[in-house]
C-alpha cells in the first residue's frame, strides 16, 4: 500500500474532514497515523508537521477561533494524546472549536498491553464537549460531521475522536460507506424580547454605564453592532484581553487606561461575550460596585447567574443580540452620555493621570531598558505601518504590560494566554495566524520563560517559510524577575545560595536558535535600535527572532488593585 493510504481508511478520514470544511491539520505523525497525515495532503488539506503535540493542538484551537471552523490536531497514541490534551483544555476553556484525532492501538489488541495502549477516551473526556471512538471505518464520516457540529454549535469547544490503528490501512465496505454533506452553519438565535425590554429599562436609569467587550463578541463577529451601540449611547468601553480590537483600541470611547476606575464606578455594565471569571474579578466588590447591574449577552444560557445575577439576560448569538438591543435603543428615550458630564469627567481625569505615568515610563532612557520602553518602540512601528498586524503575546509581565501598550484595531487580531492562562501557546498561535492570514504581519511577543515552552517551533515556521512571522523575545532573564545583568558580585552572591526559583540564564542568546534553520537573528540591548530592527525583521524573507534585553527588575507600574483576585477578602497576588 502507498503511504497516501489511497482507497483505505486513511483516505476515508481525510475525505471526511475535507467534506466538513476542515482546511488546516496540525500534528506529529507516527504509528498509527502516518498514512492519515499523508492522505490529508493528498486531499488538498494543509498539513503542518509540528515539533510537539502541545503546540500543534494550540494551533488547531487558534484556527478555530480565527475562522469559526475547527482546526484539527492529529496525534499518535498514548503520549501523543496526553500532550494533545493541553490544546483540548485550552480550547475548551477559551470556547474555541477544535478537534483532536488521536491514533490508538488496534481494537483486536485491546487490554493486551499493546504499544502505547491507553484509556484515551477517558483522558480526553474532562476537557471536551464531545468525545467518541470510531467504532467502524464506515461510520467515520458520521463521527467527523458530529464532531464539527459539536465543536461549533452553541458555545464552541473542543472535541476528541479516537482512531483505532487497524482502521488506517483497512479498506472500507463501499456499500456501507456514506459520506455526509457539510454540517449546516451553527443556528443563530435572538434574545427573549422581554429581556431586551428589561435591558432598556436598566439603561434608562444608568448614570455611569459601561460596555465590556469579551472575546466571545470577537468570535461572534459583533464588531459593527458594538460600534453602533457606542454611537447610540456614547458610553465608555473596556475590552478583555482577546476582546481587544473588536472595537479599535484608539476609539474615542476606549477607557482602557482607566480600567480599575471604570469597573469599580460603573452602575450598569453591558457584558458582551465575556464571563465574570478571574479575568473580570468575578464581578465582585471592591473591583465592582456591590450594587452594579449587569446586562449580560452570551450564547450559553448556563453562563447567566455565574457569580452575579444579571439584571437582564440576553441569550443568543452576540451579533444578533447586539443588533436587537440597538434597535430597541433607537426607539427608546435614552439620552447619550454627555462628554462634559460627571461620568466622563471622572474617567477623563484618570485617563490623563495614567497616560502621563505611562509616557514617563515609555520615555525612560535607562539601559537595560524597561518593558514600557521596549513596547513603546514596537508600538511606534506597528501603529505607523502595520495597524492590521496580528499580535500574539504570552508571558506574565510581557503579556500584561504589552496589552496596555500594543494596540489592536481589528477584531480577532490578538491571541494570548486566554481564560486558561496557558503558557507555551504563543508559537503555535503564531503559526496558525500566519496560515489563516498570510497577507498580514504576525508579531509574536514572548517572555523568555514563555518562549522556552515551545521555542523549537521556530523550526516549523522556517520549514514552511512562514515569512510573515516575527518572533520578539522580551528577555528579563527570569520568570517575573531575573538575576542582575551587570552586577557580577551581586549575581554571584545570589548564586552562592543556590539558583533562585525565578531565574533563567542571564542575557541568553535565544535568537541564535533560528539561525540554524535559515531564519534571521537579532540581538538588541539599546532601545534606540528596536524600531529599525523590527522594520528589517518584518521585511526579511524568512521568519526572524528579535531578542530584546531588558532589566531583570522591570515590572508593572503601581496598580490600584493586584491583577489576580484571590480568595474572598484577599487582595494579594504572587510577588512575581
Amino acid at each position: 500500500m502507498s503511504i497516501t493510504g489511497a482507497g483505505y481508511g486513511a483516505e476515508v478520514i481525510a475525505k471526511a474532514l475535507k467534506d466538513q470544511g476542515i482546511q488546516f491539520v496540525f500534528g506529529i505523525v507516527g504509528v498509527p497515523v502516518i498514512e492519515v497525515g499523508a492522505a490529508c495532503i493528498s486531499e488538498g488539506l494543509t498539513f503542518i508537521g509540528c515539533r510537539n503535540e502541545q503546540a500543534a493542538s494550540y494551533a488547531a484551537g487558534a484556527v478555530g477561533y480565527l475562522t469559526g471552523t475547527p482546526g484539527v490536531c492529529l496525534v499518535v497514541s498514548g503520549p501523543g494524546v496526553v500532550h494533545g490534551l493541553a490544546g483540548l483544555a485550552n480550547a475548551q476553556q477559551n470556547c474555541w472549536p477544535c478537534i483532536v484525532i488521536g491514533g490508538a492501538s488496534d481494537m483486536s489488541l485491546s487490554s493486551k498491553g499493546a504499544f502505547q495502549e491507553s484509556p484515551q477516551v477517558e483522558y480526553a473526556r474532562p476537557y471536551c464537549k464531545y468525545v467518541a471512538q470510531f467504532d467502524s471505518l464506515e461510520r467515520v464520516p458520521f463521527y467527523v460531521e458530529k464532531a464539527v457540529r459539536m465543536a461549533t454549535y452553541g458555545r464552541p469547544g473542543a472535541c476528541y475522536l479516537d482512531l483505532p490503528g487497524n482502521f488506517v490501512n483497512q479498506p472500507p465496505d463501499e456499500k456501507k460507506l456514506k459520506y455526509l454533506p457539510k454540517a449546516l452553519p451553527p443556528p443563530m438565535s435572538l434574545a427573549d424580547p422581554r429581556e431586551i425590554v428589561k435591558a432598556i429599562e436598566v439603561l434608562k436609569g444608568a448614570k455611569r454605564p459601561l460596555l465590556i467587550v469579551g472575546k466571545g463578541a470577537a468570535y461572534g463577529r459583533a464588531e459593527k453592532e458594538l460600534e453602533r451601540l457606542l454611537s447610540l449611547t456614547n458610553m465608555p468601553f473596556l475590552a478583555t484581553p482577546m476582546g481587544k480590537g473588536c472595537v479599535p483600541d484608539d476609539h474615542p470611547n476606549s477607557i482602557a487606561p482607566a480600567r480599575s476606575t471604570a469597573l469599580k464606578s460603573a452602575d450598569v455594565i453591558i457584558l458582551c461575550g465575556g464571563r465574570l471569571n478571574w479575568i473580570l474579578h468575578f464581578g465582585a466588590s471592591p473591583r465592582f460596585r456591590a450594587d452594579v447591574k449587569i446586562i449580560q449577552m452570551d450564547v450559553f444560557p448556563e453562563e447567566f447567574g455565574n457569580n452575579v445575577a444579571p439584571a437582564a439576560s440576553l441569550c443568543g448569538h452576540i451579533s444578533l443580540v447586539a443588533d436587537q438591543l440597538n434597535g430597541a435603543l433607537q426607539h427608546a428615550n435614552i439620552s447619550k452620555i454627555d462628554r462634559s458630564g460627571e461620568w466622563w469627567r471622572l474617567l477623563a481625569e484618570k485617563l490623563d493621570n495614567n497616560r502621563r505615568a505611562s509616557r514617563e515610563l515609555m520615555a525612560d532612557e535607562s539601559v537595560p531598558m524597561s518593558y514600557y520602553r521596549a513596547f513603546n518602540e514596537i508600538q511606534q512601528v506597528l501603529s505607523s505601518s502595520y495597524r492590521d498586524a496580528i499580535i500574539v503575546s504570552e508571558g506574565a509581565n510581557t503579556m500584561d504590560i504589552g496589552r496596555t501598550i500594543l494596540e489592536n484595531y481589528f477584531p480577532r487580531h490578538r491571541l494570548d494566554a486566554g481564560s486558561y492562562g496557558t503558557m507555551g501557546v504563543g508559537l503555535g498561535f503564531a503559526i496558525a495566524a500566519s496560515l489563516v492570514h498570510p497577507d498580514k504581519q504576525i508579531i509574536c511577543v514572548e517572555g523568555d520563560s514563555a518562549f522556552g515552552f515551545s521555542g523549537m517551533e521556530v523550526e516549523t515556521a522556517c520549514r514552511y517559510k512562514l515569512s510573515n512571522i516575527t518572533f520578539i523575545i522580551i528577555n528579563n532573564s527570569g520568570i517575573g524577575v531575573g538575576l542582575p545583568i551587570e552586577e557580577e558580585a551581586s549575581r554571584q552572591e545570589l548564586l552562592d545560595g543556590g539558583v533562585p526559583v525565578t531565574s533563567l540564564s542571564t542575557c541568553c542568546h535565544y535568537e541564535q536558535v533560528i539561525s540554524g534553520f535559515g531564519g534571521k537573528a537579532f540581538y538588541v540591548e539599546d532601545p534606540k535600535l528596536i524600531q529599525d530592527t523590527l522594520k528589517a525583521a518584518i521585511v526579511h524573507p524568512m521568519p526572524c527572532i528579535i531578542n530584546i534585553i531588558i532589566s531583570p527588575f522591570s515590572g508593572r507600574k503601581k496598580q490600584e488593585f493586584t491583577w489576580l483576585t484571590r480568595e474572598e477578602g484577599d487582595e494579594t497576588s504572587s510577588k512575581l
